[in-house]
């Protein structure tokens, strides 16, 4: 045991040494303590990240039984989903000040996120997964109820009942597949289904799995709670909601498409139709919606169905389009929410209430807009290669998957409309009777913006070694 702990679960218990320490001092501190949270959150998550060193990927290494495992592929979600939790925890000043109550307890609740995520990616069996992911839901419904007022208890309980009927979907799944192959790991599964052939209730199960956990991607059937859950939640929980979920259940699906379900040839047509359902219905509806938190939800549900396509068509070329788009994806959303956050969370979030902004807040809106328009697909970003990347890769799997890619590029397109809608008012002259709000920042806020926007920039012109890492990934999963 204690050489599975040092090859491949270091970083997994420094994150749950630091989450009982913030535990025990939430009960013994004062609230006059609260900014030393923040501080003891990024150590912890800086530590993990140091001991990312020690987890031995050459050769793929299984312990505990075979329940988890580390490769490259895990390595590689682990920190972009640690990279990003530290840059939550930045974000996480202006929270954690009107709550300083519980500022302790949040943290050890984000961290605890961040520990399931890991979990996830690393998972090798079902049962570890379903435990990881119902960790990360238990997290992720405290973080959304974290402020006071009706809204924010309306999103956690929403999540949380479209999450409990997910969990039943994806436990009916494992339960077919469990009577078919008689085992719970991926491994045992993947070597049953080589050898032996598979049946309808194969299919139906694989397609079951799939759909639970795409709840926490919101894509059809479960993409409604999206909205409303985004309408409520802080800007700083929804920096984390867009990103380290999605990165784990995304690391997940594709080493699941890859091995144990990966003799249905039905699912990948399944997540097609649900792809391009779940597209229509949220560029559509974005459409119409006037709220940027609104409109930020359909872009995370409409960007997820586009990946959730690419992951179903099984290669290494796309699944190492998957990889870079989803850290391309991840860079942006963090910079778009601290953008956000810097604007405030007491405020309306009316595309109208953010007119003129760029006249008082030149440098850090021009930031935003570069991150608007990556996430658009626009030229000169990480955005626009992602979405090549993307696009390409669904091309190349076969004629019978182009009118899915022709609508999608359809739905892409029409997309720019809601990114127009929240970047052109930004620039717009004010009369002399309206005031522009001067934003209130502070350090942490203009480094994440500021680095994030430049990041996009510097992928979007020379993304050649982000790819040929990517490829690396995908060769080795």
């Amino acid at each position: 045991m204690i050489n599975d702990i040092f090859n491949i679960l270091l970083p997994h218990f420094i994150l749950g040494g630091f989450i009982i320490l913030l535990l025990v001092l939430s009960m013994i501190l004062s609230p006059r303590f609260y900014r030393y949270a923040r501080i003891i959150s990024a150590v912890g998550i800086s530590g993990a990240i140091v001991c990312l060193s020690t987890v031995q990927t050459e050769p793929q290494y299984f312990g505990f039984k075979n329940s988890v495992m580390a490769d490259s592929y895990t390595l590689l979600f682990d920190f972009v989903i640690l990279a990003c939790g530290f840059l939550i925890t930045l974000l996480s000043k202006n929270l954690v000040r009107r709550h300083k109550r519980h500022a302790y307890t949040f943290f050890a609740i984000l961290l605890t996120a961040i520990f399931a995520a890991m979990n996830i990616v690393s998972a090798n069996d079902f049962l570890t997964l379903l435990v990881s992911v119902e960790l990360l839901g238990f997290s992720t419904y405290f973080l959304i109820s974290v402020s006071k007022g009706y809204l924010p208890k309306e999103a956690g309980f929403k999540y949380l009942i479209t999450s409990a009927v997910s969990t039943g979907i994806f436990l009916f799944g494992v339960s077919y597949l469990y009577g078919i192959t008689g085992s719970l790991n991926f491994s045992a599964i993947y070597e049953y289904i080589t050898e032996n052939e598979t049946s309808f209730i194969y299919a139906v199960s694989a397609i079951m799995i799939i759909l639970g956990l795409g709840a926490k991607l919101a894509v059809f059937p479960f993409a409604n709670w999206v909205i409303d859950v985004y309408k409520g939640t802080e800007t700083t929980v929804l920096a984390y909601l867009s990103t380290i979920p999605k990165l784990a259940v995304f690391g997940i699906i594709c080493r699941l498409l890859v091995f144990p379900l990966s003799n249905s040839f039905e699912i990948v047509f399944v997540i097609a139709v649900i792809s391009l359902i779940t597209a229509l219905w949220a560029n559509t509806y974005a459409i119409r919606e006037n709220n940027v938190k609104v409109i930020l939800a359909c872009s995370a549900s409409a960007n997820a169905s586009y990946v959730l396509l690419t992951s179903s068509l099984v290669s290494v070329y796309n699944l190492s389009t998957v990889i870079f788009y989803l850290i391309c994806y991840a860079v942006m959303n963090i910079g778009v929410f601290a953008y956000l956050n810097m604007y405030g969370d007491d405020k309306s979030f009316d595309v109208s209430a953010f007119s003129g902004l760029y006249h008082k807040n030149h440098g850090f809106t021009i930031s935003y807009a570069i991150l608007l328009i990556g996430l658009a697909g626009i030229p000169i970003t990480s955005g626009f290669i992602a979405k090549i990347y993307l696009f390409t890769a669904i091309a190349n799997s076969g004629l019978v998957f182009v009118p899915f890619l022709l609508g999608l590029l359809l739905l892409t397109v029409i997309a720019l409309y809601y990114y127009l809608k929240i970047l052109l008012p930004l620039f717009q002259e004010c009369d002399k009777n309206t005031s522009v709000q001067k934003l209130r920042t502070n350090f942490s806020q203009k480094f994440v913006v500021a680095a994030s926007a430049i990041i996009t920039v510097l992928l979007g012109i020379c993304p050649e070694m982000l790819i040929e890492l990517c490829k690396f990934i995908a060769y080795n999963i």
